[in-house]
Parts: structure tokens; sequence; C-alpha cells
């Protein structure tokens, strides 16, 4: 007979959900580059490739997740959080220092390599709870990385609100609060962000918890874009600029209200369960739900078996005594895959690439947008980021909420809505290069929606093919795509050819059309061949959904025997 084991109850995972989602705001910190990037440059009279530049330091410290993958299968969660609040802390604090002149003639690139700090903590951040969560709810992928990666698209909004509220428009304020205040959120929430037994998917109470989190956080960004609006367009005084702020941290505050709900009415079914109740679960439920969260890995939470692990050692050296165990194969898509085994599969360069393409351009926009704005007229660019990150957020979670319905109704592969958002990118980008009057904020709704639904399948699509396992490293790779568009997309295109149509009229900043005309272009054209791509992709795997999704819900693959 198995040996039952307690669970956690019902603060995980629940509860670590809930302070994600807090952690996911903080890992957002990177989008906030346009609100202090006209500062930089007007303090520090930088010209537009150097404030590009400086964007491109902001990708790369965002996206460069390697180290944060490879270290959350050596270290707890909230050593992760640890690290990036101190790198938030020491990137900003610098960065602080020289918008207020307080160090003077620092050189550019240790600026460059500040941000680079800076915005890596977003990585850290990011994967410590993004992989946590997953593999809390290893049944739910789609809906979790919808739900968190939502989160980080809609910080660019709570930080703009914040910005223009009680910060008053000040670069250097807002700067020393990402210093200062971050750090000590995230160091008051990182032990709630823990590994636990797994919920079920499967359970409908589970299902309507999902929805209460889904529905609070767009509740939170049309909330926020309405009170972004209308302080632009009317006065607030200090004392509604604060109650506006609470009531932000009240909605942020929603999907605690499920842990606090599950203890105070603790749910009674019959039997073993699985789910979040706190009921007891055995050794083999667990070996069976995902071979990551057999007892010797779910430690964290259901304490050490080591008496099992040495049986298991013993099955196997007698097994290959016998002959049972022949020879090592490589894992089947679907199964655990480590980085070599992955980085041979054709799937995994595909995914790459439609990636690379669709995010390397989307970040090119976001990085230049407050110059984008001022090119077509638009004084005050505030509004414009808020548009773009409540979008990103409607992407981001309606990616996750889209795909996962189709995927278990159709088998439809995620990829699939890549596919749309980059076709749906060469129209927007089409419609920024002819800068017709009233279609700027148009072009950067859509393009925000069209960015956020290329993270949230991506992450959900690495989890699927090649596992949870070794998820942080795989999509920590992939994540590489951001940057490396922002350089070559962002840095040699985009700001050479703003440059040089600002050279013609004599000055450093440009207006018209022309600015960015010949960069929208050529963006669309990427965005072309990034469609070709990802059809290719989704035709290959749609095989692998169908068999991970028969029946209309989620299968976990089983331990192989590799």
């Amino acid at each position: 007979m198995p040996k039952p084991v307690l669970k956690a109850g019902s603060r995980p995972p629940w509860v670590g959900l809930a302070a994600a989602v807090w952690v996911q705001i903080a890992a957002g910190n990177s989008y906030d580059f346009p609100l202090y990037s006209s500062a930089l440059k007007s303090v520090l009279g930088l010209n537009q490739q150097q404030v590009t530049m400086l964007g491109v330091a902001n990708d790369i410290g965002e996206s460069v997740s390697l180290p944060a993958g490879y270290a959350c299968n050596k270290l707890p969660p909230w050593a992760l959080i640890l690290i990036g609040s101190v790198l938030c802390f020491l990137g900003y604090g610098v960065i602080w220092l020289t918008l207020t002149q307080t160090v003077s003639s620092l050189p550019y690139i240790l600026l460059w390599l500040a941000l680079c700090v800076a915005a890596n903590s977003c990585a850290w951040f990011g994967t410590a709870v993004l992989v946590t969560n997953m593999r809390n709810f290893p049944l739910s992928r789609g809906t979790v990385s919808g739900i968190l990666k939502g989160y980080v698209g809609i910080s660019a909004a709570v930080y703009t609100l914040i910005y223009s509220t009680i910060l008053k428009d000040s670069s250097s304020k807002l700067l020393l609060f990402l210093a200062i205040g971050l750090p000590v959120v995230c160091l008051a929430l990182m032990y709630f962000v823990r590994p636990c037994t797994p919920a079920s998917g499967e359970d409908s109470s589970v299902h309507i918890h999902f929805i209460l989190v889904q529905v609070a956080s767009i509740l939170l960004a049309i909330y926020l874009v309405t009170t972004t609006v209308l302080n632009q367009v009317i006065s607030i005084s200090e004392a509604v600029s604060y109650t506006l702020i609470a009531i932000m941290i009240i909605l942020l505050m929603t999907p605690l209200a499920i842990p606090v709900r599950m203890t105070l009415f603790p749910a009674k079914k019959k039997g073993q369960q699985d789910g979040s109740s706190g009921q007891l679960v055995s050794d083999d439920d667990l070996t069976h739900l995902d071979p990551l969260l057999t007892p010797s890995s779910s430690a964290a939470c259901l304490g050490s078996s080591n008496e099992n692990e040495y049986a298991s050692d013993i099955e196997i050296l007698l097994a290959e005594g016998e002959g049972a165990v022949r020879k090592k194969r490589r894992p089947k898509r679907g199964e655990d895959f480590n980085f070599r085994e992955a980085m041979i599969k054709a799937d995994f360069w595909l995914l790459w690439f439609v990636y690379f393409l669709g995010v390397g351009s989307g970040v090119t926009v976001l990085n230049n947008l407050a110059q984008i704005g001022v090119a077509q007229g638009v004084s005050d660019t505030t509004i414009l980021l808020s548009v773009f990150s409540f979008c990103n957020f409607i992407g981001r979670l309606g990616a996750g909420i889209v795909s996962e319905h189709f995927v278990r109704s159709k088998t439809l592969p995620r990829t699939f809505w890549m596919t749309c958002a980059q076709i749906i990118m060469i129209l927007v980008f089409v419609l920024y290069a002819l800068a017709y009057d009233g279609t700027l904020y148009v072009a950067t709704a859509l393009l925000g929606v069209c960015y956020g639904v290329q993270f949230s399948i991506m992450i959900s699509t690495v989890s699927e093919l090649f596992g949870l396992k070794h998820f942080g490293v795989l999509s920590g790779f992939i994540q590489l795509g951001n940057p490396i568009g922002a350089l070559l997309f962002s840095a040699l295109l985009a700001g050479r050819v703003y440059d040089a149509e600002a050279s013609k009229s004599g000055g450093s900043t440009c207006y018209g059309p022309y600015c960015f005309r010949l960069t929208f272009l050529v963006l669309a054209g990427l965005c072309g061949l990034g469609t070709i791509l990802s059809i290719i992709l989704t035709v290959r795997i749609r095989p692998v959904y169908q068999m991970l999704y028969a029946g209309g819900s989620f299968r976990l693959p089983q331990a192989s025997d590799h």
C-alpha cells in the first residue's frame, strides 16, 4: 500500500500564485524605459542611436535568463528573487545617480552596463515565479503562463499610474522607486513563492479559481487604463491620487481571496484527492502526475523520501542485470528534454526563430515608442505607453485562455495563434509606415496585443514540447531572441534611420512619417518570414498535441525509460 503524504494544505499553490502576481509586476520594470529615456537623452545629451542602444541594454538584461533558468533547478525560488532584488537595487541605483547628476561624468558604457544589470532583475523575478507556478499547476500550463505573463504585461500601466500621479511625472523619482521600492516588495513576498504538491487542473474548483484571477486581472487592467487617461485629461488632487493607488493595490491583492476562502471554508471531499483542499495524496499519485514531481523532487513541500529513492535504485540495477534496460534512448516530444537534447530538434529552432522575428520586431517599436509618438505629433506619450501596456496584457492573458480552449477542444497547436499574431503585425507595421491621422493609437493597440501573444504562447509551447524539468533553461534560451532582435532591428536599423532623417533637418530630433518609415517596412517583411516559419512549425507539432490532449484533457507523459 502506498505511503500517504499530507499535502501542504491551502497555502500552496494559491498563496504562491497570489504572491507571484506582485513579483510579476516587479518583473515588468524593464517596460518603464520609455518613461525615463527622454530624460536621459536630455540630461546626458545623447543622440537617438545612443538612446536606442540603451534600449538594447534594457532588452538584453530582461531577456538573458539562462543563468536564472539554470539556477532554478539548483536554488529555491526565494534565492532567485533575492538575487533579482539585489540586481534591481544596484542597477537602478546607478541610473538614478546618473540622471540626478549626483555622480557626474559617468562613462556611457557604465550606464549601459547598469541598465543591463537593472533589467536583468526581471529575468530572475520572472523565472522564479513562472517555473515554480508552472510546476505547481502542471495540468494548466497555458492558463498559468497567460495569467503570470499578463501581469507582467500590465505592469507598465501600473508604473505609469504611479509615475503620473504620486511621482508627478518625475523620472528621477521613478528610478528611485525602482531601486528601493521594488526590492522591498519582493523581499517581503519571496518566502511565499515555493514549490508544492501540484493542484489538479481537472478539478472544477481549480478552474473557477483561475477564472477569478483572470477576471481580477482584467478589472485591474481596465482600471489602470481608465485612470491613466483621466489623469491626463483632468487635474487630480494629491488626495485623489493616493486613493487611486490604494484601489490599485486592492485589485492587486484580489488573488489572495482564494487561499483566504479555502482556509476559512475548506472543501470536504470523499476519498483521496490531489486537489488543493488539504487532502491526502499518495507517493504513487505524485509520480503519476509528473516525473518531475516524484517524492524526491517534491521535498520542499512533502519532506524527504530517501528510502523510496534507494529502493528505486535497487530495482533499476536488478533490471539492468536482467537486460530489461537495454539502451538509453532520446526523449520524444512531450517528454523531458535537457538542453543538449532540445538543441538538435528542428522544432526548437523553428520556435526560436518565430519568437525572434515576432518579439524582436515588436520590441523595436516599444524601445522607440516615445520617439515614434513625437515624430507623429504626440507631445505626451504617457497614454500611448498605457495603451500598449493594456493591449500587451490582453494579448498575454487572452492567448492563454483562447489557446487553452482550442487545444483541449480541437487539439489545435498553440503556435497557430503566433501565426495569426504575426499576420496582424504585418498589417500593423504597414499602418505605422503610412502614418495616417488617427492610426497611431490603433496600430499601437494592435501591436501590443500581438506582442503579448508571442510571449504567452512561447512559454506554454516550450513546456509542452520539451517538458518542465529543464523548462527554465530552455525558455531562457529562446528568450534571447528578444535582445538579439532589439540589437539588430532597433539599434542597427531604427536608430540609424532615425538619426539619418534627423540630420537632414539639422537637429537631433526627427519629425514626420519618414523618421521610421523604412524601419516599419523592413519589420513587416520580417513578420512575413515569421508567419511562414510559424505555419511550418504548427503543421509539424500537430501530432504532438493530438497525443497530449487526446480526449480533451491534458495527459502528462509518463516518465521515460531513458
